[in-house]
């Protein structure tokens, strides 16, 4: 059976990706203080949470580099960008506190779905 070769782009792109996603679930173990303090007041279990999300994470950039769940992977992450937009809608609000500028934390919510469709992309088969 052949193969096609998978274009040099798409495989840096995956590999960005999971290492972003690995690197930001380990930091929900080691510092889960930071995102603990960016969760909603409405979620229930907040440290719960944030273990789960990192967990996740670490999962979904891990399974982008294996083909057998690579597709998987990628509906996972997009899921999980889904679910913890409104965490960083949630940090916009907190700017100040954060020491972060409110500007910076806005421009970063138009980012999510370009994050999203480049998870997309990465995990497509080739």
């Amino acid at each position: 059976m052949a193969t096609t070769a998978e274009p040099a782009g798409r495989r840096w792109l995956r590999y960005g990706l999971a290492l972003l996603f690995v690197g930001a679930g380990a930091l929900h173990f080691l510092k889960p203080e930071t995102y603990l303090r960016i969760m909603p007041p409405a979620l229930p279990a907040p440290r719960l949470l944030v273990l789960l999300s990192g967990a996740a994470e670490l999962a979904g950039g891990l399974g982008l580099l294996l083909p057998a769940t690579r597709r998987l992977a990628g509906w996972g992450l997009l899921a999980l960008l889904v679910a913890v937009f409104p965490a960083n809608v949630h940090m916009v609000g907190l700017a100040s506190a954060l020491h972060i500028p409110a500007w910076v934390l806005w421009a970063r919510l138009p980012l999510q779905p370009l994050l999203g469709w480049a998870v997309w992309r990465a995990s497509q088969a080739t």
